[in-house]
């Protein structure tokens, strides 16, 4: 369990509290505006009305205390440098701050921000490698280079150990676990036979998964 502060509470924030908490983490949620707050105040663990570019408010919040720290400030780009800025220097352990546009992108990182969401780049991106890949399920990007790649079971793999197929060397990636349905088990048995009706979920080099998936 982490500890999380969202501030700003439009679309994108209620979205990612309400999700944080479903994934049993704390979290503390601030907005200017009551009736936005008023919604999740049942939901997070603790709620508060307050003028984020207020710096003696963000200081109350003792925001050096959670593990990270998300601005989630939309239509107001000053607002969210201030707040980015007031949160780094009040000792935040973690920022992560939302760009609408993304030449805000560099000016929230330049100012502190250690991490830049930009909703709609973040998805498109993401959308376009699953559907264009071949035989891709789910893509989630982990670094410009790294990524995890929920594929099929290469047919020629069906019937064979892990071990007598040596991904790791053979394709440089690993595979974290097979997906069966809804549910996933860890491969943790070099002695695994691969079976031709289950997904593999795989990390590693992004061109070497998308070599991989070429073979499915």
């Amino acid at each position: 369990m982490k500890s999380f502060l969202v501030i700003g509470l439009g679309r994108f924030g209620r979205h990612l509290t309400t999700r944080l908490m479903e994934l049993g983490n704390e979290v503390m949620v601030v907005d200017r505006e009551e009736e936005r707050v008023a919604p999740l105040a049942s939901i997070a663990t603790a709620a508060c009305v307050g003028d984020c570019q207020d710096e003696q408010m963000l200081a109350s919040l003792g925001v050096g205390n959670f593990d990270v720290c998300f601005v989630c400030v939309r239509d107001d780009f000053q607002c969210s440098l201030e707040v980015t800025a007031a949160l780094k220097d009040l000792g935040a352990k973690c920022v992560v701050a939302r760009a609408d546009r993304e030449k805000q992108i560099k000016f929230l990182k330049k100012i502190g921000a250690d991490h830049v969401i930009h909703t709609e780049m973040d998805m498109a991106f993401r959308v376009a490698m699953r559907f264009s890949a071949r035989n891709a399920f789910e893509y989630f990007e982990l670094t410009p280079k790294y990524a995890v790649f929920e594929i099929e079971t290469p047919t020629d793999w069906a019937g064979k150990t892990a071990a007598e197929i040596d991904v790791r060397r053979r394709y440089n990636v690993n595979i974290l676990g097979i997906k069966q349905g809804d549910e996933i088990e860890p491969l943790l048995d070099p002695e695994y036979r691969f079976q031709p009706d289950t997904h593999l979920i795989v990390a590693g080099n992004k061109d070497a998964g998308l070599r991989l998936m070429d073979q499915v």
